[in-house]
């Protein structure tokens, strides 16, 4: 695992653990504290999660976390995210008998995607593809419940134009940031973010069960990846 250049040195295990732990832990009691104290509906606390999940991949990257324990993580959340579609293990997130994979397909792709650019020494294509997910669409989804007038149907699945362009604005900012923090101000990042952004947005849009979760962090790392290695 390459050492992020504002590192000296990689931080010891217990640290990595200790500080992912916490993030995680709090993330936790802040869900539950929204789903048993506050007026704010369900969808709203599994969009802070959602949002406040994904970030944990930038801790891993900014702590040069191993890719086993990334993994590893990654398939204990994945077994309880699916036992919880059964069984009442995370009530504020998702509800008995919910109808998506979602937060379990959310679990996989960043076990996937760690477990591919941890090994080729670029995890910032990992970070990337996370990121477009947990911030695009999850500020997708809130602006479109909340503004969206001009809605649309793609395979009886409702959206709408202002959740889309959010999905994209969005997408395009975490993307060029990333480029421009690991390659520079060269034009490539400029256009690859684009299309990444373009790619992002036509996958949100298709999200029946939940499987954009899986496709859109896949998809957009993958775009970003293989755009990088041509130009």
């Amino acid at each position: 695992m390459t050492v992020p250049l504002w590192l000296s040195t990689v931080p010891p295990l217990w640290l990595q653990i200790a500080a992912t732990g916490a993030w995680v832990g709090l993330l936790g009691l802040l869900a539950e504290w929204l789903h048993r104290y506050t007026a704010v509906g369900p969808e709203i606390v599994r969009k802070v999660v959602h949002i406040g999940a994904g970030n944990v991949i930038l801790l891993a990257w900014w702590l040069a976390v191993p890719a086993w324990l990334g993994v590893g993580a990654s398939i204990v959340f994945s077994a309880i995210a699916f036992l919880s579609y059964h069984l009442p293990i995370l009530p504020s997130i998702n509800g008995i008998g919910r109808k998506s994979l979602g937060t379990f397909f959310y679990a996989v792709s960043i076990g996937v995607l760690v477990a591919w650019f941890w090994s080729i020494h670029q995890p910032y294509y990992a970070v990337l593809g996370v990121l477009v997910m947990t911030w695009g669409d999850g500020l997708a989804a809130l602006v479109g419940q909340r503004f969206g007038r001009h809605p649309y149907k793609l395979w009886d699945m409702q959206k709408s134009w202002e959740g889309s362009l959010t999905m994209a604005i969005v997408s395009y900012i975490v993307s060029v940031l990333i480029l421009l923090s690991v390659q520079g101000n060269v034009w490539q990042s400029w256009v690859i973010a684009l299309v990444v952004a373009i790619v992002a947005t036509g996958l949100e849009a298709f999200s029946k069960f939940g499987i954009d979760n899986l496709t859109v962090p896949l998809g957009s790392a993958a775009v970003c990846f293989g755009l990088c290695q041509l130009l």
